[in-house]
């Protein structure tokens, strides 16, 4: 159920004071949109990823330690039917809606100072109306010594079956070593779920 696409470069210059989150508008849906805004100025740079399906945007981006860097496009793939997920966790539609955090991961575990580390994350989504497109929001939250240095967000909308998110993070070449905490959560109208991660930069 994958989707190849052309690989897309944008750059975009932001001059901004802070970093904000909202809900994707519409006629947004499906560009393939990065986001990375410093404390004062940050550059978007994202790019379609190849054997993957590209859906929403980044709202969001860097701060502090990390300015420099750069959030690449949201990509998901599903990989389990609504009826296969149900199956999965013995769902009765009278509990109402549901979303649960399988598993999230960094890929690489370990990374140097300019290069890429993704923020995955697989969740099970089911609602009892086996057709509705259920509004999904992640965040992404990167701490450092307890300190946050960036949350990335989107919002997208997803009928019921488990996928699997990445987010690409490019670190800046001086960005600090140490381990980072990523807490990453989901959450729809009626339900949320959140798990930690971290990675390390040498």
């Amino acid at each position: 159920m994958k989707t190849k696409g052309m690989a897309i470069i944008l750059a975009i210059t932001f001059l901004t004071g802070s970093y904000g989150c909202g809900t994707i508008p519409e006629q947004h849906k499906g560009a393939a949109t990065g986001g990375a805004v410093g404390a004062v100025a940050g550059a978007a740079v994202g790019a379609a990823v190849s054997d993957s399906k590209v859906q929403g945007a980044i709202i969001g981006g860097l701060i502090g330690g990390l300015v420099g860097g750069a959030i690449g496009h949201y990509a998901y793939d599903k990989k389990k039917t609504r009826d296969e997920t149900a199956q999965t966790y013995g769902y009765e539609p009278k509990k109402g809606g549901m979303i649960r955090i399988e598993e999230v991961f960094t890929q690489p575990k370990a990374v140097l100072p300019g290069n890429e580390v993704k923020l995955g994350a697989t969740y099970a989504l089911l609602d009892p109306d086996p057709n509705a497109k259920i509004s999904v929001t992640e965040i992404r939250e990167i701490l450092y010594q307890n300190e946050l240095v960036g949350k990335p967000e989107t919002t997208v909308s997803h009928i019921g079956g488990t996928y699997s998110t990445n987010v690409p993070l490019y670190l800046p070449a001086n960005a600090k070593k140490g381990t980072y905490r990523v807490i990453t959560t989901v959450k729809t109208a009626v339900a949320q779920d959140s798990k930690e991660m971290t990675f390390q930069v040498n």
